[in-house]
C-alpha cells in the first residue's frame, strides 16, 4: 500500500478535536522521543566516564602498592589486580603512547591519587573498530570473551590504555576495555510518557470541547437560518473568539429576520390594499354596457385581480409561518399525482423516505413544479430517489424545453414562459419564484436542465434532516 498524500489527508481526522488530539500527541513523541535520546546519550557517557575513572582510580592504586611492595610480590599484585576487563602489566616502555582529548579527566583522577612528587603518566582513550569478524591482535585471553560479546552484540567498544612510571623506573601498563550500554527501556521508564500522553488527551479533549462544541452549535444555527426555522438565539459558550463569532450571528440573525418579516409584511400589505379598489373597479365596470372598451377594461382588471393574488401567495411562501414536520416524502408526492390525475403524470415506485418539512408550502413548490410541467410538456414523470443525506425529487416533462440562458432567468418573479415554450399559459409568472423561494426555505435547492432527448427535467434536492 502507497502512502500517499490523498491516503494521508483520509487518515487525518477531520475534525478539529481529533486533528487537535493526533498534534499534540506527535509533538509529545517528538520531543520526548529527542529527550530520551538526549537522556541516554549523556547516560552513556556518564556510565563511560564512570567506568574510566574506576579503572584510572585501580591503576593509581595499583602503582602505590608496587612503589612500596618487594620485587618478588610484584607478580603476585599484578595477578591479584588482573580482572578479564582490566590488564595490569609492568614493562620497560609505556604502552599508551600519548595522551588523547578525551583522556583529560581520567589523568587528573590518576595524578590527584598518586599526589607529591608528581610522576609521568600517559593516557590514551579511543573507540575501536572490531571489523565484522576478525579479533584485534595482542588481546589477552581472559578479555577475548568481552571482545567477542561486543562483536556480537555491535556494540560501540572504547579501550583505554594507561601508563604510570613506577619509582624503579619500569611502567605500569593497564589496558581495559568498556562499552556503551545499551537502552534501558523499562515499564517503569515508560510509565511517565504514558501518564503523560493520557494527561495531553485529556486536556486535547476537554480544550476540543470548549471550542467545538460552541462552533457545531454556530453551524446547526446557521443551517436551520437558512432553511428558515425558528431557534432561539445561541447560547454564548467558549473562548472569547468563539463567544464574540456565536454573538455577530444572534446579532445577525436578528438583523436579517427582522428585514425579511418588514419586507414581507410590506408586500403582503400592498397586495392586500389593492384588492378593494380592483372589486371595486371590476363592480362598476360589470354596471357598465357590453362594449369593447369595457370588456378590455375587464380584462385587464382580471389580469391585475390575478397578479395581486399571485402576489399574497408570494408573500406567503416568503413568511414560512407555517411550522415544520417530519413526513413521507414519497406518500406527499403520491397525493399530488392523484390530484393532477395519473393520466397525466406517472410516480416512479420508491421507497418511504422521512424530511423534516412544511408540508403546506413544500406541496405548493412542488405542485407548482408538476403543474408547469404538465401545461407545457402535456405528461409529466416524477422520481423520488435518495442520494448523500438528501432527497431528491426529479420532475421531467416532454414538452420543446427551454433555451439554455433562460433556464435560470424563469425563476424570477413576473417572468412569463410563454415566448419560449408555449402561447398558452394563464399565470403571471410567479409560478417557479414562488416554488424556488419555498425550496431555498426548506435549506434546498431546484434547477432547471434541458433532458438530453426532449423535455425540461426540474431536480429538487432537499435536505433530508
Amino acid at each position: 500500500m502507497t502512502l500517499t498524500p490523498s491516503f494521508i489527508r483520509r487518515l487525518f481526522p477531520q475534525s478539529l478535536g481529533g486533528q487537535l488530539l493526533v498534534m499534540l500527541l506527535l509533538a509529545l513523541a517528538i520531543t520526548q522521543g529527542l529527550g530520551l535520546l538526549l537522556l541516554n546519550d549523556e547516560r552513556n557517557r556518564a556510565v563511560r566516564a564512570a567506568l574510566g575513572l574506576e579503572a584510572a582510580g585501580r591503576a593509581a592504586n595499583v602503582a602505590l602498592l608496587l612503589d612500596d611492595a618487594p620485587a618478588n610480590l610484584r607478580l603476585s599484585i599484578l595477578r591479584a589486580a588482573d580482572s578479564p576487563l582490566v590488564r595490569f602489566e609492568v614493562g620497560a616502555e609505556p604502552e599508551a603512547p600519548h595522551d588523547s582529548a578525551d583522556a583529560v579527566v581520567v589523568l587528573g583522577q590518576i595524578r590527584q591519587i598518586l599526589g607529591q612528587p608528581e610522576r609521568e603518566v600517559r593516557a590514551d582513550v579511543h573507540a575501536l573498530d572490531l571489523g565484522p569478524v576478525a579479533i584485534p591482535d595482542g588481546i589477552p585471553a581472559a578479555m577475548r570473551s568481552m571482545h567477542e560479546a561486543m562483536m556480537t552484540g555491535q556494540t560501540d567498544p572504547i579501550e583505554m590504555t594507561l601508563s604510570i612510571r613506577l619509582a624503579g623506573g619500569d611502567w605500569l601498563n593497564v589496558r581495559t576495555m568498556f562499552h556503551r550500554p545499551g537502552p534501558q527501556l523499562s515499564p517503569q521508564a515508560l510509565l511517565p510518557l504514558l501518564l503523560m500522553a493520557v494527561a495531553v488527551a485529556l486536556v486535547a479533549w476537554w480544550t476540543a470541547r470548549r471550542v467545538v462544541g460552541p462552533m457545531r452549535m454556530l453551524a446547526v444555527g446557521a443551517d436551520r437560518l437558512g432553511r428558515g426555522l425558528d431557534a432561539d438565539p445561541l447560547p454564548i459558550a467558549g473562548p472569547s473568539e468563539v463567544s464574540e463569532t456565536t454573538q455577530a450571528f444572534n446579532r445577525m440573525k436578528d438583523r436579517l429576520t427582522r428585514f425579511v418579516n418588514e419586507r414581507t409584511h410590506m408586500l403582503a400589505a400592498l397586495s392586500h390594499d389593492l384588492r378593494s379598489p380592483l372589486t371595486a373597479m371590476r363592480l362598476r365596470i360589470e354596471m357598465l354596457d357590453e362594449t369593447e372598451d369595457s370588456i378590455r377594461l375587464k380584462a385587464l382588471v382580471e389580469e391585475m385581480q390575478a397578479m395581486v393574488e399571485a402576489t399574497l401567495e408570494f408573500s406567503r411562501g416568503v413568511a414560512k409561518a407555517e411550522p415544520t414536520a417530519t413526513v413521507d416524502l414519497a406518500a406527499l408526492l403520491g397525493d399530488l399525482v392523484g390530484d393532477v390525475g395519473e393520466d397525466r403524470v406517472t410516480l416512479a415506485p420508491s421507497q418511504p423516505l422521512c424530511a423534516t418539512i412544511r408540508p403546506q408550502s413544500l406541496s405548493r413548490a412542488l405542485r407548482n413544479l408538476i403543474d408547469n410541467a404538465v401545461r407545457y410538456g402535456g405528461v409529466a414523470q416524477v422520481k423520488l430517489v435518495q442520494e448523500l443525506g438528501l432527497a431528491v425529487i426529479i420532475i421531467l416533462d416532454r414538452g420543446a424545453g427551454l433555451p439554455e440562458d433562460q433556464l435560470e432567468a424563469v425563476f424570477e418573479p413576473y417572468v412569463r414562459l410563454e415566448g419560449s415554450r408555449s402561447r398558452d399559459t394563464g399565470g403571471v409568472g410567479l409560478g417557479l419564484a414562488i416554488a424556488r423561494t419555498i425550496i431555498q426555505a426548506h435549506g434546498g435547492t431546484v434547477t432547471l436542465r434541458n433532458a438530453p432527448g426532449e423535455g425540461l427535467e426540474a431536480s429538487v434536492r432537499l435536505p433530508i434532516g
